[in-house]
């Protein structure tokens, strides 16, 4: 391929020297031959053939560059789909392939278990299986001695199931503090969930997490408040959202069952003395309706038996001692 595109530069290159005939004792009608450079030579021939001279030697250039040699063009490893997810212990499926006509060898690197659904000869189809946490896969192919290949990433992740809020204390006064605490078990990646405190549709607090071990971990999140009268009437709540679209997955949501707070609201201080002075009198009352019926009933005996039970009593106490 080199020596053919070079022969056809180089060919259109000479065609560009014209034949100049002379005349003269060393040439002879009909023989057309190429001027050569002399001392001779007249300064438009030498103008001439030293432009046409470059212009080869720019070709020739032009040629070694831009023809490739006679081995195979560059070829490229594609992988589909590039972002993977999966839930743990998981399995999903792969496809390489290649651009490469006729690839000697080709294949897909990992350490987990592996199985060839399907094949031809650019592109192999797998499924891998029993993915425990994230890894690194390599989809490779060689090509007239040359390897090549490409790398893709595998994510597990575990979407909240279960939201958890908790209310401490659930019985408060009005204008002291209370703690709201979210929990979201057993989730993964921590880096892409946020947790968000609500209450009623006020946004208390959001909180994200770092990146976290490869097993499940427990979210937290925590946010303190203080009471106000209207939260007797308001829902809280956490919402609990794992955002998977920068890793190729989707976007999950759970809702914590809502509380409510029992609000105690302290009685002012104007409002506290006419109960205490409401209480008072009514106490009052009835003692005196305990004494007035006392004395009636006394008076009321006296005129049955002509004397008063309490009094008969009394003067019987000193007998009663002596004896």
């Amino acid at each position: 391929m080199k020596l053919g595109c070079m022969g056809r530069i180089l060919a259109v290159s000479r065609s560009e020297f014209q034949s100049v005939p002379l005349s003269g004792p060393q040439s002879s009608p009909g023989s057309p031959w190429l001027v050569p450079v002399s001392p001779r030579t007249p300064p438009e021939m030498f103008s001439f053939s030293c432009g046409t001279l470059t212009l080869s030697l720019t070709l020739a250039l032009f040629a070694l560059v831009c023809c490739p040699g006679s081995g195979e063009k560059a070829f490229k490893v594609h992988v589909r789909p590039k972002k993977l997810m999966v839930k743990p212990k998981g399995s999903l499926e792969v496809n390489c392939s290649t651009t490469c006509n006729q690839p000697e060898m080709g294949g897909l690197e990992t350490p987990l278990n592996k199985t060839v659904l399907a094949e031809q000869t650019q592109w192999k189809h797998y499924l891998i299986s029993d993915i425990s946490q994230d890894t690194v896969f390599h989809c490779y192919f060689i090509c007239s001695g040359e390897q090549v290949s490409s790398s893709f990433n595998v994510s597990v992740y575990q979407p909240p199931t279960q939201v958890i809020l908790t209310l401490q204390p659930t019985w408060v006064t009005v204008g002291k503090s209370f703690t709201i605490e979210c929990r979201v078990p057993a989730v993964e990646p921590l880096d892409s969930l946020t947790l968000f405190l609500f209450r009623g549709n006020e946004t208390l607090h959001s909180q994200t997490f770092g990146k976290g071990a490869p097993a499940l971990q427990e979210a937290t999140a925590t946010f303190n408040s203080t009471a106000h009268r209207e939260d007797r009437h308001r829902n809280f709540s956490c919402l609990a959202v794992l955002d998977l679209l920068s890793r190729g997955g989707d976007i999950f949501h759970k809702h914590s069952e809502p509380q409510m707070l029992i609000i105690y609201e302290p009685v002012p201080d104007s409002q506290m003395i006419i109960i205490i002075s409401v209480v008072s009198a009514l106490l009052f009352l009835f003692v005196t309706s305990v004494l007035l019926c006392f004395i009636i009933s006394q008076h009321w005996r006296q005129r049955r038996t002509g004397t008063y039970r309490v009094r008969a009593a009394w003067r019987r106490l000193p007998q009663a001692f002596w004896a």
